[in-house]
C-alpha cells in the first residue's frame, strides 16, 4: 500500500477493513472470531485485540503462506466444535449474504465448501476445476496452469468453511514444496479429494470478494462501496438528484422521502429523518430529525442533534448542540456545546464561545429566544426564554426571560463630520 497504516487498517465506507471482515463473520453467525495477524503488524494485533480481547488474536511469525496462518489458529481452537470459516481482512466488500451459500453447502453433504467467483479477466487469480460429478477437483494457480485451464473463468476468492477437525487435519498434510516455500491454503482441497471426502464450489458475485493490496485498489473498493449505498438508499426512497456525488459512511442511516443534494458528505454515525440536506453539507455523528434543513455549506460535526422543522444554514457550524424544534440558525454562526430551544432564532454572526484554553462550557438559549447577529454568547451561559440579545454584543452574564441585553457602547454622532473630513482629504491631494 505504501502506506505508513497497516493494509487491514485502511478505511472503506470510513471503517477499518478489518473491523469490517470482523462485522461479516458476525453477522454470519460465527460465534468464535480468531484474527491472525503477522508479528511484522503489531497495530493490526492491538486493534484486533480492543475489538475482540487477548483471546481472539493469534500471532503468525513468521509469515509462511496462507495454510500457516491457518495452522496458527489450531491450538486456540482446540475446544471448539463446529465449522471453521476461513475469511481475509483485505476483502472489504464480503458480507454474510456472500458466506451464506457456503453453510448450505457444508448442510447438504460437503466435507469443504470453497466460495468462488466468476472473473471478468481471470489474470492472476487460482482456477477451480470443476470435475464432471460438479465437485470441486483442485484449485490451480494462474502460473502453474495449463492453457486449458488458464480458460476458465471460475476463481477461487480463498474462503472456504469445513469442520474444525476436518479442516485441522488437512493442513497437518500440507507441504512446503514449492517455489516459495509456502504452505498454501488452496492444498487442502486436492487433500480432501484424495481422502474421497466431498468438495463442493459456491460462488458469490465478483464485487464481493473484491481484494485491495494498492491504494487504487482501495479507492475501486470504495466507489463500489458508494455505489452499492447509493442503490439502497434510492431503492428506499430517498431522493438524490446527483447521487454519484454523495458520500456515505458505512453506518448512515437515512429515512425514506429524505432529500440529499450534490455534494454532500457523511461522516460515520449519521442519523437522518425525512429532511433536507443541501448542496456542499459534511455532517459526521449528528442526528436530524424531519423536515428540518441543513445548509447549503453546512457543517454538523459529532453531538449535533438538529430538531424537527430546524433550520441550519449556509456557513453554519454545530457541535454538540441540541437545536430545538423550529428554531433556525441561517448564516455564518458557530454553535458548540450547549442548546437552542425550540423557536430560537441564532443571527448571522453569532458565535458560543464555548472554550476557555482548558475547558469547554455551555451555551443555553431558551425557547423563543432571538440572538441578534454578531453577537457572542461566552459560556457559560444561559439566555432566558423569549428573551432578545441586541446585534454586536458579547454576553458575558445570564439573560431574563422575556429581557433585552444589549451590551455594545452608546452610539455617537457628530454632525457634519464626514463632509468635513472629505474636503481636508480633497484639499491635501491637491497640494
Amino acid at each position: 500500500m505504501r502506506s505508513p497504516v497497516p493494509k487491514v487498517l485502511h478505511r472503506v465506507g470510513g471503517r477499518a477493513m478489518l473491523d469490517r471482515a470482523i462485522d461479516a463473520v458476525q453477522a454470519a453467525g460465527c460465534t468464535r472470531i480468531v484474527v491472525v495477524a503477522g508479528a511484522h503488524s503489531p497495530e493490526v494485533a492491538r486493534h484486533a485485540v480492543a475489538r475482540l480481547g487477548e483471546g481472539a488474536v493469534v500471532i503468525q511469525d513468521p509469515p509462511l503462506g496462507t495454510g500457516h496462518a491457518v495452522l496458527a489458529a489450531r491450538a486456540v481452537l482446540s475446544d471448539f466444535d463446529g465449522d471453521v470459516l476461513v475469511s481475509y481482512a483485505d476483502t472489504p466488500l464480503l458480507d454474510a449474504a456472500a458466506f451464506a451459500p457456503l453453510f448450505v453447502a457444508r448442510e447438504a453433504g460437503a466435507d469443504l465448501a470453497v466460495l468462488g467467483f466468476e472473473a471478468r479477466d481471470p489474470g492472476p487469480y487460482g482456477r477451480l476445476v470443476i470435475g464432471e460429478d460438479g465437485g470441486l477437483e483442485r484449485i490451480v494457480e494462474a502460473k502453474d496452469a495449463s492453457d486449458a485451464e488458464r480458460a476458465i473463468r471460475l476463481c477461487n476468492s480463498g474462503v472456504l468453511a469445513a469442520p474444525r477437525g476436518v479442516l485441522f487435519s488437512l493442513l497437518a498434510e500440507v507441504r512446503n514444496d514449492n517455489a516459495k516455500q509456502e504452505y498454501y491454503l488452496t492444498d487442502v482441497v486436492g487433500l480432501a479429494r484424495g481422502r474421497g471426502q466431498t468438495v463442493r464450489a459456491v460462488f458469490a458475485p465478483e464485487t464481493s470478494v473484491m481484494g485491495v493490496n494498492s491504494q487504487a485498489e482501495l479507492a475501486e473498493a470504495e466507489a463500489a462501496f458508494q455505489q452499492q449505498v447509493r442503490r439502497r438508499l434510492l431503492d428506499s426512497g430517498v431522493t438524490m438528484p446527483a447521487p454519484d456525488t454523495v458520500m456515505f459512511s458505512h453506518d448512515t442511516e437515512i429515512a425514506p422521502g429524505a432529500v440529499i443534494e450534490p455534494y454532500v458528505v457523511f461522516g460515520a454515525g449519521v442519523v437522518v429523518g425525512q429532511a433536507t440536506i443541501r448542496a456542499f453539507s459534511h455532517l459526521e455523528g449528528a442526528r436530524v430529525a424531519d423536515r428540518a434543513i441543513i445548509g447549503p455549506y453546512a457543517r454538523l460535526r459529532p453531538g449535533a442533534d438538529i430538531g424537527e422543522a430546524a433550520h441550519i444554514g449556509n456557513f453554519v457550524e454545530v457541535k454538540a448542540v441540541t437545536v430545538g424544534a423550529g428554531a433556525k440558525a441561517n448564516h455564518l454562526s458557530y454553535l458548540g456545546d450547549g442548546a437552542v430551544g425550540a423557536g430560537a432564532n441564532i443571527g448571522a454572526g453569532t458565535i458560543f464561545c464555548n472554550y476557555d484554553g482548558f475547558d469547554k462550557h455551555r451555551t443555553e438559549v431558551g425557547a423563543g429566544a432571538f440572538i441578534g447577529s454578531n453577537s457572542a454568547l461566552v459560556a457559560p451561559v444561559t439566555i432566558g426564554a423569549g428573551a432578545y440579545v441586541g446585534s454586536g454584543s458579547v454576553i458575558t452574564r445570564p439573560v431574563s426571560a422575556d429581557a433585552l441585553a444589549v451590551t455594545r457602547p452608546e452610539q455617537l454622532e457628530k454632525p457634519g463630520w464626514a463632509a468635513r473630513f472629505r474636503t481636508l482629504k480633497a484639499g491635501r491631494k491637491t497640494r
